[in-house]
């Protein structure tokens, strides 16, 4: 899914933090919460995909706490905390994006938006963290 609810918004240019490198022994990050993050901004998509598949398969709900990242696995569980207020909510990984700009690292879905009060923003800065589960 290609889309956020705001695309002709742009984001400082920034370059985002990545998360580290996956080390090739010990749990993995479904497992065990890391301690570092990734930081950029969030956008969401809602309605417009309501019962389309997801890149893992399953059809999108826009009122379920899931996102879209780049590069994490799916089923990932992670903590998208604002910068700026430290709400926070947990989502769990079924999609792939967002596109586009790459300080845009997670794409939020209705009802995760709505959790962060986020709706009506457009871009947000978040803060990722990968954790254990819901």
């Amino acid at each position: 899914m290609a889309a956020c609810a705001h695309p002709s918004e742009a984001p400082p240019p920034a370059q985002p933090t990545q998360f580290p490198q996956p080390a090739t022994t010990g749990p993995s990050p479904r497992e065990a919460p890391r301690e570092s993050g990734q930081v950029g901004y969030a956008t969401w998509y809602g309605a417009r995909f309501a019962g389309r598949k997801t890149a893992d398969g399953e059809r999108f709900d826009p009122n379920l706490m899931t996102a879209a990242h780049r590069t994490l696995p799916f089923g990932t569980w992670v903590k998208v905390q604002r910068v700026d207020t430290g709400e926070s909510v947990r989502v769990r990984i079924t999609d792939r994006g967002p596109w586009g700009h790459a300080d845009r690292i997670i794409d939020l879905s209705r009802a995760a938006a709505k959790a962060l009060h986020i709706m009506g923003e457009g871009l947000t800065k978040v803060r990722l963290s990968v954790v254990a589960g819901p």
